[in-house]
């Protein structure tokens, strides 16, 4: 009786044993196959190699793609150049009369933005008034920032009674109009350049203050948060190291906000008579300056070229925050 033949699985489908038109795998082509499967741990290392793209990385090549924020930006540069290089730009001095009986000339290729009504340069001191400008926006903010973020990260994670009252004490603060405030401070310290942010940066920290508890409720409970805790970490140290990075995002946005409101609430004051005083140019009493009656439709330029100073800087200061909102945003689209 005749011995049966083991019988074969068929791979693929085909039967490599009954079909002689496919042949078995050579010696060589066996070698590259395990040369392949030993590459694939090389070829994994490579890719866990790789430099990974950090978050502001990721929202300054978001904030790039955003055209309208370029432009801002741009703007808002070229106007901090002008300010820090103002003394090296202007052709005369913040205060310099060029020529008493040249009052109101028109512009020139001598005077590109004209004269004021003492005979002074209106370019020079539209680079001057840069320097207020900035000066102001920038450390009113800088003020906001020490005052509002410990109040409302204070607020935020202790919660209860310490809640209660410092939020209490913002929003009688928050019901009076900020500008009301801000003369009321001028009025009683003087006016000036460091009253004026002074009583900018006391005034306008509520809102920061406001945004930084909400984010810090949204937080506290987070996994990473208790984590911290069980691993015997004491309040301070999770509100620096844990909360308060992973809150950045809205406190940047809302600062950049708040720099054009700190600028056009000094040009406000100094329109009125009780911020920058003259000689020392500002924005704000350069437009004073130009609206007087009759020079609107005489001298319109005395009025036109800090007005578009102010909206400009406006502009760009907007819409660099509004990119920054977006580029910041970790939901965002890339």
């Amino acid at each position: 009786m005749a011995q049966s033949q083991p019988q074969t699985r068929p791979l693929g489908g085909i039967d490599l044993a009954a079909d002689p038109a496919v042949a078995p795998p050579t010696a060589s082509e066996l070698a590259q196959g395990a040369a392949g499967v030993q590459r694939l741990p090389t070829l994994a290392g490579e890719l866990v190699g790789r430099p990974q793209r950090s978050l502001w990385g990721d929202a300054w090549r978001r904030l790039l793609k955003n055209k309208l924020a370029v432009v801002g930006l741009t703007i808002v540069i070229l106007f901090i150049v002008l300010a820090i290089f103002a003394p090296l730009i202007a052709p005369y001095g913040q205060s310099e009369v060029v020529d008493p009986r040249l009052a109101r000339t028109d512009p020139s290729w001598t005077w590109p933005f004209g004269l004021d009504p003492n005979g002074r340069d209106i370019f020079s001191r539209i680079l001057y008034g840069a320097q207020v400008s900035l000066v102001v926006g920038v450390l009113s903010q800088v003020i906001v920032l020490l005052i509002g973020v410990p109040i409302g990260a204070l607020a935020g994670y202790l919660g209860g009674a310490v809640d209660n009252t410092l939020m209490r004490a913002v929003d009688v603060i928050y019901a009076i109009p900020q500008l009301l405030l801000v003369l009321l401070f001028v009025n009683w310290w003087g006016s000036g350049l460091t009253n004026i942010f002074l009583a900018l940066g006391l005034v306008g920290w509520v809102t920061i203050a406001r945004l930084v508890r909400g984010q810090f409720l949204a937080l506290r409970e987070q996994e990473y948060v208790n984590a911290a805790r069980v691993s015997g970490a004491k309040g301070f140290s999770i509100i620096l190291r844990h909360i308060l990075p992973n809150s950045l995002t809205p406190i940047i946005v809302a600062l950049t906000f708040g720099i054009p409101t700190a600028i056009f609430t000094e040009a406000a004051l100094s329109y009125v008579g009780v911020g920058i005083m003259p000689p020392q140019p500002s924005w704000g009493n350069m437009v004073a300056d130009g609206s007087r009656a009759g020079y609107i439709q005489s001298d319109p330029h005395m009025l036109l070229f800090p007005v578009l100073a102010i909206g400009l800087t406006m502009l760009g200061f907007t819409f660099m925050g509004d990119g920054l909102r977006d580029a910041l945003d970790p939901k965002g689209n890339d």
